[in-house]
């Protein structure tokens, strides 16, 4: 399966990987998650499976997200409000999200990817990944002004 930026991924694959097993509910979560460009809350992500998955319950849905995330399977986008945002893309990104509406968007910045770190944060430990967040005001919003 690719994900939404076209990068393959093989999800039962990186499940074993990561010592987990694949059920129907953890695929159609990530299923879910893949063709999702809204950034999607667990509760979210549980109406919109609510269909597929009738007896699906939302802590499920809660703690398969924060195992996907904690085994690298997702990423969980940290907002300002501390409400979890999750994706499942693997391309290196970075965020911009409305204050207002809460939209997040993906863009890429080649410069700050290949950018050095600073001596005083380089000296730190290891860094695992860096990343931008970027808060303001959407078009939309600012239209509705």
């Amino acid at each position: 399966m690719q994900n939404s930026k076209g990068k393959y991924f093989d999800f039962d694959k990186e499940c074993r990987k990561a010592g987990l097993k694949v059920t129907l509910q953890r695929q159609e979560i990530f299923e879910e998650l893949r063709l999702s460009t809204d950034h999607p809350s667990a509760e979210a992500l549980h109406e919109r499976l609510r269909i597929k998955l009738p007896n699906l319950a939302l802590d499920t849905v809660y703690r398969t997200l924060t195992t996907f995330a904690n085994k690298g399977l997702i990423n969980r986008v940290e907002t300002a409000e501390s409400l979890g945002r999750y994706e499942a893309i693997h391309s290196r990104h970075h965020h911009l999200i409305c204050r207002r509406c809460g939209e997040i968007k993906d863009f890429t910045w080649s410069l700050l990817d290949e950018a050095s770190l600073p001596d005083n944060v380089g000296n730190w430990g290891r860094i695992d990944s860096k990343n931008i967040v970027i808060y303001g005001l959407c078009d939309k919003c600012l239209n509705n002004s």
